[in-house]
Parts: C-alpha cells; sequence; structure tokens
C-alpha cells in the first residue's frame, strides 16, 4: 500500500501564488508517473499537470505557463508551484502517482490517490 500526504492549499488573492507538496511513502519500487488532478464543485475531476520519472513535464492548456511541476525522485515527492493565480483555479488539488510496490514475493503494479486539499482563489 502506498500512501499520499499533500500540504501547501489555502486561499490565496488572484496574482498570487501557492506551492504544493504530495509525498509518497510505503513499499515504494519504483514510482513512473506522479500527478496533480483537481476538482471544483459541480465539475469533474480534471489533470492539472503529472510528471514522469523522467521528469518529463505535461500540463492542462488553462495552466500552461502559470504552473511549474517537479519531482524529487529521492523523496518520493512531487510538487507544483501555481503562479498567476485566477478564481477558476479555485477546486480541491488532488495528488496521484502510479507505478510498482515491493512485496516480500512479488512486485506489483499501484496507482494512489491522495486525501486532497483546497485551494481557493478570491478575486
Amino acid at each position: 500500500q502506498v500512501q499520499l500526504v499533500e500540504s501547501g492549499g489555502g486561499l490565496v488573492q488572484t496574482g498570487g501564488s501557492l506551492r504544493l507538496s504530495c509525498a509518497a511513502s510505503g513499499n515504494i519500487f519504483s514510482i513512473n508517473r506522479m500527478g496533480w488532478y483537481r476538482q471544483a464543485p459541480g465539475k469533474q475531476r480534471e489533470l492539472v499537470a503529472a510528471i514522469t520519472s523522467g521528469r518529463t513535464p505535461n500540463y492542462a492548456d488553462s495552466v500552461k505557463g502559470r504552473f511549474t511541476i517537479s519531482r524529487d525522485n529521492a523523496k518520493n515527492t512531487v510538487y507544483l508551484q501555481m503562479n498567476s493565480l485566477i478564481a477558476e483555479d479555485t477546486a480541491v488539488y488532488y495528488c496521484n502517482a502510479e507505478g510498482k510496490i515491493q512485496y516480500a514475493w512479488a512486485v506489483k503494479d499501484f496507482a494512489s490517490w491522495g486525501q486532497g486539499t483546497q485551494v481557493t482563489v478570491a478575486s
């Protein structure tokens, strides 16, 4: 089992910045992809940004140029630097990780979600 713990959400004014962190723990063999998703009230969960183990990022069009995703493989941690925040960025942000978990007898795939952290941008 892999646990993801997020931090860094909060309330910020339009144009402000926040940095989210997500640390993975457990019997991790490897993490291939880590990402951030968000879900606003009444809307479906959507991908914000993701990054591979080789640190290749991809972003939703709505956040390109404003958000930066990065990861520290040694710490199994992914970050999301959010700049120039706007009201439309208000949502619960969820961390996601996909990779392989080590058992005594095998290595198996896993996909885990964090509990979510609220980001509110006041206009």
